[in-house]
């Protein structure tokens, strides 16, 4: 009897042992993210998901919940903080009234192609990261959107003729984009976007040819002028107490499926460029490059905007636009 109950407590010992191994062994996480499912972005994602669960052997699993449906894009952030989610997607610049820093790729005419966004980044992303990290969050990758232009509902030649239309604005920087040029920032993201636009809360905007198409802008505006004022980037962050949860194998095996998201993503971002402006022209929209007029305004903007930058940032933010203009 004696022998059979050590038998029985070494049985249920080694059981317990089982299922805790299994549950150290096997993570599972949710990744909110507010944008479509059928956008590059969420593609992109759901790869990594799926390479992550691959490369892991099955021991973290991430489940990608799309269009703002688990937390709204303005919220992610927080959600991956506070531990409500362990990973998420963020657009950097959204949260420049956090740090300055975070809205330096979407300031106007510093970076205007892919080239100059890569060369931003890998200046800044050391800097970015450090700040970040007093968050509690590790960035994982970073993908950026095409080049932003401008829709509008009516023609323009020149920033005079968007005095006074609602402006969708999206990050601290589109709303002083907004009031320099004498229009009234509306905040709206872009999962709301096509209802701001039926109900005539925007008019206006500056974003992507990409959200132009997710949001189906044509049927309430029909001019884009692809003025390629910047290429503002998503961060895929997870919160460092998550991260540091998994075995070293699993972190190992994450980065590496990161790297491989990013390289995958930039590219990509670039490849869809020019197939969502051609998108926009077959819905009927007139799509140009911008005035020599209105181009040059926005450069003059632009040029405020980076000293505004560099008086906010201080000596790090200086460093950052020195080695970016080498």
């Amino acid at each position: 009897m004696i022998f059979a109950k050590k038998w029985a407590v070494a049985g249920l010992t080694a059981a317990a042992l089982s299922i805790s191994t299994q549950t150290i062994a096997q993570q599972k996480w949710d990744m909110p993210t507010g944008y479509p499912a059928a956008n590059f972005h969420t593609e992109n994602i759901r790869q990594f998901a799926t390479e992550v669960d691959q490369a892991t052997g099955g021991k973290l699993k991430i489940t990608v919940h799309d269009s703002g449906s688990l937390f709204k894009a303005n919220e992610i952030k927080r959600a991956v903080q506070g531990g409500q989610a362990q990973i998420g997607e963020i657009i950097i610049s959204g949260y420049s009234n956090e740090n300055a820093l975070f809205g330096l790729d979407s300031i106007p005419f510093l970076a205007t192609s892919y080239a100059d966004a890569q060369k931003l980044w890998n200046v800044s992303r050391q800097a970015n990261e450090a700040a970040l990290a007093k968050q509690g969050l590790k960035v994982l990758f970073s993908v950026p959107w095409p080049p932003q232009g401008i829709f509008s509902a009516k023609p323009v030649q020149s920033a005079a003729d968007l005095k006074g239309v609602k402006w969708r604005a999206y990050n601290p920087n589109t709303s002083k984009i907004a009031q320099l040029v004498g229009a009234q920032p509306v905040t709206v993201q872009a999962a709301e976007l096509t209802q701001a636009l039926a109900t005539g809360a925007v008019t206006a905007f500056m974003t992507s040819g990409a959200t132009g198409f997710d949001s189906k802008v044509w049927e309430q505006v029909k001019y884009y002028y692809d003025v390629s004022a910047w290429l503002p980037k998503n961060f895929v962050i997870v919160s460092q107490k998550a991260f540091d949860s998994l075995d070293k194998a699993s972190q190992d095996a994450l980065v590496k499926v990161a790297g491989n998201a990013e390289a995958r993503g930039w590219k990509v971002s670039a490849e869809k460029n020019t197939w969502y402006l051609e998108q926009l022209r077959k819905n009927g929209m007139t799509v140009e490059p911008g005035s020599p007029t209105l181009r040059a305004e926005l450069k003059k903007i632009g040029d405020t905007m980076v000293a505004d930058w560099v008086k906010q940032t201080g000596a790090q933010g200086q460093t950052v636009i020195d080695a970016f203009r080498k």
